[in-house]
């Protein structure tokens, strides 16, 4: 596709609240257009993000957080928790779903942070790394015609406040065979030491018009707009971070290479009357599907499992549902 036909645009928010920020990143995803491509860079002052079907209490130390003035939210995409302060600087590629190409939206990352000498690379599921040290995670969100694709650059993030606010559970440190989170990332800062957010910020603009095109100046968007305003008030309300816990009659839980699972079931006479799913998967649509799909079927795991059968995933996906089926036939079999 020719930079000629493509729309680029550069949107930069000088606001540090997550609920802002992340209402921000769903407004412009709601507003881009066919062939469009935007680069949205923001910062969050003093917050924990977690993925879309996470369970806050087991993944952050919520009353620390917000005694320090921090604040919890909750984004549209899967994967696990993360720590922002204003040392990470946060990228969303917003884009007609035609354009993603995961690999291109990366190497606009890499460049980027290649062009300060820093011998940067992709590894595992989805990270940037040097020295095998982690730098940026990513997640994903998709809409039929749309997509986004968001992550972190750590330049100058603090270590110990990570430790104090994300509780990692012993499942997920014995699968990953680590000590603690701090112990497997890394800030820029440590290999280019007077790196600074605004000079991420321009080198990812550089490297972005590079691959994609030249865009004018960077929009910067203010709160006045009435859908962002309502987009506001849902990522700050309690109901979207915290939701309710049901008190369950039963919870499951295990770990597998692609994510963390925890189901949560309410019973009445044998058949599943509610079924909330906790998770760190990817793709966190296909894990609200399979909640859904149990609910009104009867407790019994070959039931289950035929369930599971039903559902539509792409290829990519279909290790997640087998993984799941014979957990649960296993499980079910002894309680």
């Amino acid at each position: 596709m020719s930079h000629q036909s493509l729309k680029t645009q550069i949107v930069i928010s000088d606001v540090f609240d997550p609920w802002h920020n992340l209402a921000l990143e769903e407004f412009l995803l709601n507003k881009v257009e066919k062939n469009q491509i935007i680069l949205y860079l923001w910062q969050n002052q003093n917050t924990v993000v977690i993925g879309r079907n996470q369970n806050p209490w087991k993944e952050c130390r919520c009353t620390a957080l917000e005694e320090d003035g921090g604040k919890l939210a909750r984004r549209l995409s899967g994967g696990g928790a993360v720590f922002h302060d204003l040392g990470n600087l946060n990228f969303t590629f917003i884009m007609d779903r035609d354009l993603y190409d995961l690999h291109k939206q990366l190497q606009v990352i890499l460049e980027g942070v290649k062009s300060l000498g820093i011998e940067a690379e992709f590894t595992g599921r989805n990270d940037l790394t040097v020295d095998g040290k982690k730098f940026s995670g990513n997640a994903f969100y998709f809409e039929k015609d749309k997509a986004y694709h968001h992550g972190t650059v750590l330049v100058h993030v603090d270590g110990e406040k990570v430790g104090k606010y994300l509780q990692v559970s012993k499942e997920k440190m014995a699968a990953k065979g680590v000590e603690s989170v701090q112990s497997r990332i890394t800030n820029l800062c440590n290999y280019v030491p007077d790196l600074t957010v605004s000079q991420m910020k321009e080198k990812l603009s550089q490297s972005f018009q590079g691959l994609y095109g030249e865009c004018s100046d960077p929009l910067l968007i203010k709160d006045t707009d009435v859908n962002l305003k309502s987009l506001y008030e849902k990522y700050a309300s309690w109901e979207w971070r915290y939701g309710k816990t049901p008190q369950f009659d039963l919870v499951l839980e295990t770990r597998f290479p692609w994510g963390g699972i925890e189901l949560g079931l309410r019973l009445n006479k044998g058949c599943i009357t509610e079924s909330t799913i906790y998770s760190d998967a990817m793709n966190a649509a296909l894990i609200q599907e399979i909640s859904d799909c149990f609910l009104g079927k009867p407790f019994n795991g070959e039931e289950l499992a035929l369930v599971l059968d039903a559902v539509k995933v792409q290829a990519e996906d279909q290790l997640v549902i087998e993984d799941i089926k014979s957990w649960l036939k296993d499980k079910v079999k002894d309680i």
